[in-house]
């Protein structure tokens, strides 16, 4: 058994603020141990790298899109919240691209120390304008139990969100099942809460050519899913905000809440 992974779930959005609207969708997400990516992929027929296929995964699909290691970028990263992981390893959760096409509006690099324990988390955030933004967050004395987090909001990701918002992260590491929930916030008032919740499958091109089945052209509905639920938005009274130039810097920090 790798550490790399399969988790299928759903994701779930709730607004509370300026007007109410809920989606939920069933979803799936890969784990990729970055160590183990080359043997996983020359072991794996359905998730090559080529730019088409029924399922793949191109590691320039994330981080600065230009093709170098992942690993280096992210360590280069986590200096910035002076963590070291010492050689430990880095798994990355995210979707793949299916039928050549794919679309992540958040994926999620959970940085380890030797030891196993979480040393840190990288949210990679990507807008439908195809900008990027990471946030940092360092994980000291993280223990068995959730991990919590927030950061200012750096980066414009709806058009229906202001800009001064606070994300609080509540995350449990990848097992058996994984949970990520972001929850948005203006000061003390909540406005938002986006979750995934997945249980974990063996990452085999059985259980890959099962998911794309059971949940057929999934990142392709996800883009599809976005501007539908945007049009429903509006009709409901959403604002349209015009979106600023995004920050210069790659990553910007968090803290443990």
């Amino acid at each position: 058994m790798t550490a790399s992974a399969l988790y299928v779930g759903e994701t779930v959005h709730q607004r509370t603020r300026t007007f109410a609207h809920r989606l939920r969708y069933r979803m799936w997400m890969l784990l990729l141990d970055l160590d183990e990516l080359d043997a996983l992929q020359a072991r794996l027929r359905l998730l090559p790298r080529r730019r088409f296929s029924l399922i793949s995964f191109r590691p320039s699909d994330h981080g600065d899109r230009s093709g170098a290691p992942l690993r280096p970028a992210i360590e280069a990263a986590l200096d910035g919240v002076g963590v070291d992981l010492q050689g430990g390893p880095i798994r990355l959760m995210t979707m793949p691209r299916i039928l050549g096409y794919g679309f992540n509006p958040i994926s999620v690099f959970f940085c380890f120390h030797p030891d196993g324990s979480v040393a840190a988390l990288v949210y990679e955030v990507t807008n439908t304008f195809n900008e990027r933004h990471s946030y940092v967050v360092a994980t000291p004395d993280a223990g068995a139990g959730p991990i919590r987090q927030t950061t200012p909001k750096r980066f414009f990701v709806s058009p229906f969100m202001d800009m001064d918002l606070t994300y609080d992260f509540t995350v449990r590491p990848p097992g058996e099942a994984v949970g990520i929930v972001v929850a948005v916030r203006r000061g003390q008032t909540p406005i938002l809460t986006a979750s995934f919740a997945g249980r974990r499958r063996d990452l085999t091109d059985g259980q890959l050519l099962r998911a794309f089945v059971t949940h057929p052209l999934l990142t392709w509905k996800v883009t599809l899913g976005i501007h539908w639920e945007a049009l429903k938005m509006m009709l409901k009274g959403a604002k349209y905000r015009h979106r600023g130039a995004p920050p210069q810097a790659p990553f910007s920090h968090g803290q443990t809440a």
